[in-house]
């Protein structure tokens, strides 16, 4: 009896881990149709819905689960593509898609319904939000003006030519950090909630 529920918990994990990779792939592939949304942040921050297939995943086998496939899409994208960050970019891309991911999937996983997926996607909208304003102010703005040699006012003015009100680092992150991920984790919250319930009967088969 051991040895056969054994052998049924090590096909469970090939199973998960196979739907697991799959979606990392997918985030990864993703990761390539990025663009600035100029309207409400400077072309150098990019939009785009890699986060979609770990909040898949996050709902469907856990919140843990989503933080993996947000793990291995960041590996996927050094390896493959390669990193102008000295990789700093691909691990704050990870800890904030993990906030986000790992959040909703955490309040879903407590009781699968709607509304709880609709909870989960807001709550985890702000964390994620308020995560990546506090690691662009003391970690990526400045970081990313000594890798490329920019004064940080030069990066500055690149959101006061977006917005007036944007003159120092500070109102950049309420001006044009705060709004475009407010953005970003409500268009792929919309697209999660649209999707799920389409393809996770293949997931939990």
């Amino acid at each position: 009896m051991h040895a056969v529920k054994g052998k049924e918990n090590a096909a469970w994990s090939t199973k998960v881990m196979a739907k697991i990779s799959v979606l990392s792939v997918i985030s990864f592939l993703l990761m390539f149709f990025e663009f600035p949304i100029v309207w409400l942040a400077p072309s150098f921050m990019e939009f785009d819905i890699s986060d979609l297939p770990a909040l898949i995943g996050a709902f469907a086998m856990g919140p843990v689960a989503g933080v993996i496939i947000e793990l291995i899409k960041n590996i996927l994208n050094v390896v493959v593509k390669g990193t102008t960050t000295a990789v700093v970019g691909e691990v704050a891309n990870f800890v904030v898609g993990s906030a986000f991911v790992f959040t909703a999937g955490l309040v879903y996983q407590r009781k699968k319904t709607f509304k709880n997926a609709v909870i989960g996607l807001v709550i985890g909208t702000i964390v994620m939000t308020a995560v990546i304003s506090v690691a662009n102010y003391y970690v990526m703005f400045p970081f990313y003006a000594n890798l490329f040699g920019l004064p940080l006012e030069q990066i500055i003015e690149m959101g006061t030519a977006i917005n007036g009100n944007i003159v120092d680092l500070k109102t950049m992150m309420v001006y044009a950090v705060v709004p475009f991920n407010l953005f970003k984790g409500i268009a792929v919250s919309a697209l999660t909630i649209l999707i799920y319930k389409r393809v996770s009967p293949l997931l939990h088969r």
